[in-house]
């Protein structure tokens, strides 16, 4: 498509998955708000939705109680396969997603310490220990990688062994709390959407907006470096400072998620992959089908969950689990050949 001074190259493939994931995202959104122990139509749905008119029980249950859920759902996802998608992109390989790494242990770290050790469940005193465990995390793993210069592998080998550390660390404590105090936290690290309305859905929209707009414009110098280093800088790009800002905005997504929901495996994982086979695209960074595929994840997964009344990190989980045994055998598989 060109114009006066202007070209843009549209996919006619990506521009079909995205529409198609769209679509299963608001079918299951319309799901989702319709069923439970107050089951609704579709067509009640949607009323409840755009109609001030409508039944008012209908659009208590289904905006008020149910809607920010589903909207938490898709934002979580959103930003969970942005990360995957950097972070895929960073260190060049399938299995480079923040929770391998460890940055989502730091997140989950840094909100244990602010419940167990402070005594506080208040959301922002949570989110803001998760924000800080996730950061001091990124920043321990990029000053333990660095060694004249950050390789894709040592970052990830360095990344595993923090996060298992970290791990540990929170399993330590809670032990070493009384069980009302570990049973909260737990449940909370269980990754979980439920009880969670438009007080604490408008902050985390906020800073997703803003995030979004970072992690666009790391793009660019994530897709030259993808190319080789040397490549990157004849074409203007400073790859340390590019890496670095790559990785504050992919912790900082990561963070904002486990603040607002708690940690939730694997779609940061998964998502990008799914999203660059959909679009038979060479690199797993395209935001937008990436993010569209893991709110469909995300919002798929919740779905299940509350059938089964479980937290949505535990359907990941065990989703994600099968899918990085495959994805492990088929490197494995690809290696030997």
């Amino acid at each position: 498509m060109r114009r006066t001074g202007l070209a843009l190259r549209v996919e006619r493939r990506s521009v079909l998955v995205c529409a198609a994931l769209a679509v299963t995202v608001v079918a299951l959104g319309i799901a989702t708000l319709g069923s439970g122990s107050i089951s609704f139509t579709p067509g009640q749905v949607l009323s409840a939705l755009f109609d001030p008119d409508a039944d008012s029980r209908a659009r208590l249950v289904v905006v008020t109680w149910r809607l920010p859920r589903l909207l938490f759902a898709i934002i979580c996802g959103a930003a969970l396969a942005i990360s995957g998608a950097i972070f895929q992109s960073l260190t060049k390989n399938p299995l480079g997603s923040p929770d391998v790494i460890g940055f989502a242990s730091g997140s989950y770290a840094g909100a244990s310490v602010v419940m167990l050790l402070l005594g506080t469940a208040n959301y922002l005193a949570v989110a803001t220990g998760s924000l800080i465990g996730g950061a001091a995390t990124a920043l321990l793993v990029y000053v333990l990688a660095y060694r004249h210069g950050l390789h894709p592998f040592r970052l990830i080998i360095v990344g595993i062994a923090v996060g298992a550390f970290l791990s540990s660390l929170t399993s330590m404590l809670l032990l070493s709390v009384n069980p009302q105090q570990a049973m909260l936290a737990a449940t909370w690290g269980a990754g979980s959407l439920s009880g969670l309305g438009f007080g604490q859905l408008w902050v985390t929209m906020v800073v997703f907006a803003v995030l979004l707009v970072g992690s666009a414009a790391v793009v660019r110098p994530l897709i030259h470096l993808e190319m080789g280093d040397d490549t990157a800088v004849s074409l203007g790009v400073s790859a340390q400072r590019a890496r670095l800002t790559a990785t504050v905005v992919g912790v900082a997504l990561t963070a904002l998620v486990t603040a607002a929901v708690g940690p939730i495996a694997f779609v940061a994982l998964a998502a990008p992959q799914i999203a660059q086979r959909l679009t038979r695209s060479s690199t797993t960074l395209r935001i937008v089908p990436a993010s569209l595929t893991g709110a469909a994840v995300l919002v798929g997964a919740d779905f299940v969950a509350q059938r089964i009344d479980l937290p949505v990190g535990v359907v990941t989980v065990s989703v994600g689990g099968a899918y990085l045994a495959w994805l492990l055998a088929r490197q494995y598989a690809g290696s030997r050949r």
